[in-house]
């Protein structure tokens, strides 16, 4: 078992978002979690990173065997956790091939040239050159740039468990393609056996004509409601919305 979530119950500021969630994500698993706004699904992920906003009234977060409920979010990304925000912030003063640099922990370069050479790699892989490398993280990005930013970070990052919080919104048909090839690449489902795991927030679901889940899940009210394959949840809430609790 990769994560194990039970009985998950979380409060922001006094009130109750999470209400007992139940949750597990095997190797090579990749889970789809949809609802309503509100539903609790950005909550679930900031609490699975640990963000001192979200504090845990009841349940327990395991990942890799381990506890970390109580982690700090720098242990959790050091065990090999890893997320792209839907809004992340824009980062004045760093380059974003700067910050690549600072999250590829898992290679040892001979040299700095190596290093960036690596950098520029990854870039063209998302179709980010070397002159869009220099620019400030996220600054004056586009919505698909600011998407193609958070997966180029993974990718130098190499987490192990990735979450995705609505990687298809604000982008164009020809960004999606690109955005779900990566997604693939990093959950390793161009290989024929994978150990990584992921969990990916979407709306319309029109990403996983592309990205290949296993497991999807709705999340209504702070509760997982229902569990099933994605073809059939999608279908279903596309047909007759998501129900009632």
């Amino acid at each position: 078992m990769l994560l194990e979530i039970s009985d998950l119950e979380v409060e922001i500021e006094g009130k109750k978002i999470l209400k007992g969630v139940n949750l597990s994500i095997e190797e090579g698993e990749t889970h789809v979690l949809i609802g309503p706004n509100g539903a609790g699904k950005s909550t679930l992920f900031m609490t699975i990173l640990g963000f001192p906003k979200y504090k845990v009234t009841n349940g327990k977060i395991i990942y890799k065997g381990q506890d970390i409920t109580n982690m700090e979010t720098h242990e959790r990304i050091k065990l090999g956790l890893g997320v792209t925000f839907q809004n992340p912030p824009s980062i004045r003063g760093v380059k974003l091939k700067d910050l690549l640099k600072i999250v590829d922990q898992k290679h040892d370069y001979k040299s700095d040239e190596e290093l960036d050479e690596e950098v520029v790699s990854l870039g063209d892989k998302l179709k980010l050159n070397e002159s869009f490398l220099e620019r400030d993280v996220n600054y004056g990005f586009s919505g698909g740039e600011v998407k193609r930013s958070e997966l180029l970070q993974l990718l130098a990052q190499q987490p192990d468990f990735i979450m995705f919080d609505e990687p298809d919104s604000g982008v164009d048909i020809e960004n999606v393609e690109l955005i779900s090839k990566e997604i693939n690449s990093l959950l390793g489902h161009d290989q024929e056996e994978t150990k990584k795991g992921g969990l990916l927030i979407t709306h319309l679901g029109y990403i996983l004509n592309f990205v290949d889940a296993t497991h999807a899940h709705i999340l209504m009210n702070g509760k997982i409601t229902r569990t099933g394959s994605p073809k059939e949840i999608i279908e279903d809430v596309q047909k007759s919305g998501f129900g009632d609790e």
